[in-house]
């Protein structure tokens, strides 16, 4: 890259998505599932159809974010805006709302938000219910009150016909599987909110060995915002949260040594050519005081102008009114002259006044009113022709004696010059002071340097924003760590990398030195990365709900929900293993328990008798 190469913010705002109309083959010959990817970051939805007509990718693409504003004095309502229809999240910052606590969602209210943008604009058209069966993701281990919640949803507001739960990371591995890929792998996801380890053991998710971090792209982002508001105080409102996550998208990469990374830092020639430039907005106003006095004058003048022409509008405009009031008061006067006793009353009500002392009051204000206006408006003619007058050049007088001195005197003055000239001391000709320049834009330029690699790499050092936690690699070891030697092998020759995380230039080849370091001597190991790290997902889910559209493997009917509850989960290749509620059995009562009860009940007699 070239040296001072600087770069606009780009500030995208979101086009609100449209409504769209289902192709036919959505409905027939029966309706097909729709594929929701429910990520705490971004939702993606669209149709599984074998059929080519239907597209094979997400139609929606919006913030899984929404945002209720306050109604209106005027007596309007409250109005929820849902993704893409917020237009910008920064003014609106403080009212978003998010369904999810990490990834797990527990806000139903505003899940039902979500889902409803959903159906609206993808058109699904059946009246009263949804009658496509969903394909929706969840999250790793998802707890059963979040999964039972989002059943009672579906079944109970929705009346899908049936649901199919899977994990997002696992859909993603299993789209990306080619011929030679073995079926166990070390799946590492890390998305918005959380990183996970996912260990997969022939075919199946090994949920006793996954272990999740509570870092990804929110956190760096925030981490990211902290850095630059400390290192550039001036700028603190302008470096938003969308700024840093559009460069973290764009201008950051993860290091494959950090120490040795930060070294290269330190010179200034390799600080010059990968420094990043990020331009913030800015305005020319405040180079005013830099302007001539002969400018600001003009441009005081000019303004002077506008004020006074606009003042004069709507002087003339208040005249014309008043005018018309006037003209219609005297009309209503004349009735009261001519005698149309009856027009004049009917009048008066139209005008809501009681009498004609009051009509002639209100003519005589009226009167007095029009007057003054035509007079200000002539008083204000003069006034601009007299400044235009005065605003004229004065020509200077350059012979304030009268033009007396005559050429002989001229001539004589010139002859005693050079008798002076020699002792005259030389005068020091003056030094041209240089101003120093302000550069504005420069002011308000953000340079990344070490910033670059600083935000990424809390994924694999969490102690750099103060959490107590472990990074990928020793997570990644420590799950390597719990299976045999046979296994570990099985698993690192299919490490996986996905989720939004994943897109980070060199996050595969410090992986790939992570495990360098671990791994015995001589042993070999394989790092595949997704070929689309965050659309990936709903392509696996859209992949297994047309191979399983007429299967009953994986799908939960109305019938599973109501005779086993809402946590049930049926289980398949991508999804979570269900372990079921196991409440602890009420012991019987015996027959000793029974026996004092017995006696007392024969020696008090009929107890009814005693109530």
């Amino acid at each position: 890259m070239a040296a001072g190469r600087v770069f606009a913010f780009r500030d995208a705002r979101w086009a609100p998505d449209p409504v769209l109309a289902p192709s036919p083959a959505v409905r027939s010959p029966q309706p097909v599932p729709l594929v929701i990817d429910n990520g705490s970051f971004q939702t993606r939805a669209g149709w599984a159809a074998a059929d080519p007509s239907v597209p094979a990718e997400p139609l929606l693409r919006f913030r899984s974010l929404a945002a209720r504003s306050r109604g209106a004095r005027g007596g309007a309502g409250a109005e929820t805006q849902v993704g893409n229809d917020l237009g910008s999240p920064e003014p609106l910052r403080w009212l978003l709302r998010s369904p999810f606590d990490r990834n797990v969602p527990v806000q139903l209210e505003l899940q039902e938000l979500l889902l409803d943008h959903v159906f609206q604009r993808l058109g699904v058209s059946s009246q009263g219910c949804v009658d496509h069966p969903i394909v929706l993701t969840e999250a790793v281990c998802n707890p059963l009150y979040s999964r039972q919640m989002m059943s009672e949803l579906l079944f109970e507001c929705y009346q899908v016909p049936k649901v199919s739960y899977g994990v997002d990371s696992l859909y993603s591995f299993y789209h990306n599987r080619r011929q030679n890929w073995p079926c166990s792998g070390l799946v590492i996801s890390s998305g918005y909110q959380c990183t996970h380890i996912l260990p997969v053991l022939e075919g199946r998710l090994d949920a006793k060995n996954c272990k999740r971090i509570n870092i990804g792209g929110c956190q760096a982002a925030v981490y990211l915002q902290r850095l630059l508001q400390l290192k550039y105080p001036g700028h603190f409102a302008a470096i938003t949260l969308s700024r840093m996550e559009e460069i973290l998208h764009e201008h950051s990469y993860i290091a494959e040594d950090y120490i040795e990374e930060l070294q290269k830092w330190r010179s200034p020639e390799y600080y010059e050519n990968n420094v990043h430039k990020m331009q913030l907005p800015f305005s020319n106003k405040l180079l005013g005081s830099t302007l001539a006095s002969e400018e600001k004058q003009e441009r005081r003048q000019q303004q002077l102008r506008r004020l006074q022409e606009l003042n004069a509008r709507r002087r003339e405009e208040k005249l014309q009114l008043d005018q018309e009031r006037l003209d219609r008061l005297l009309y209503v006067q004349e009735l009261l002259e001519d005698g149309h006793m009856d027009q004049f009353h009917k009048a008066l009500v139209e005008l809501n006044m009681d009498s004609a002392e009051e009509l002639q009051s209100y003519i005589n204000k009226l009167s007095l009113a029009v007057e003054q206006t035509k007079q200000k408006i002539l008083q204000a003619e003069v006034n601009i022709e007299v400044d235009v007058v005065d605003s004229k050049p004065e020509t200077p007088d350059l012979d304030p004696l009268g033009s007396e001195q005559s050429l002989e005197d001229v001539e004589s003055i010139n002859e005693f010059e050079p008798l002076f000239a020699e002792d005259q001391p030389e005068v020091e000709k003056p030094v041209a002071t240089v101003q120093p320049v302000f550069n504005l834009a420069e002011y308000h330029q953000l340079f990344l340097g070490t910033e670059r690699i600083r935000a990424p790499e809390i994924v694999f050092q969490p102690s750099l924003i103060g959490e107590d936690q472990a990074g990928i690699a020793e997570t990644m070891q420590y799950v390597l760590e719990r299976y045999p030697k046979e296994q570990q092998a099985i698993l690192v020759q299919n490490v996986f990398l996905t989720g939004g995380n994943a897109m980070y230039p060199g996050l595969k080849a410090r992986v790939q030195k992570e495990l360098l370091e671990m791994r015995p001597f001589q042993s070999s190991f394989q790092v595949h990365l997704a070929s689309s790290p965050v659309l990936d997902a709903w392509y696996g889910a859209r992949e297994w709900a047309v191979e399983h559209m007429t299967r009953e493997e994986g799908w939960i009917t109305r019938k599973d929900y109501e005779e086993k509850g809402g946590e049930y989960l049926k289980e398949h290749c991508a999804s979570n293993v269900y372990v079921p509620i196991r409440l602890p059995k009420q012991a019987p009562r015996t027959t000793e328990a029974l026996a004092p009860s017995r006696a007392l009940t024969s020696s008090t007699g009929n107890p009814c008798e005693q109530v």
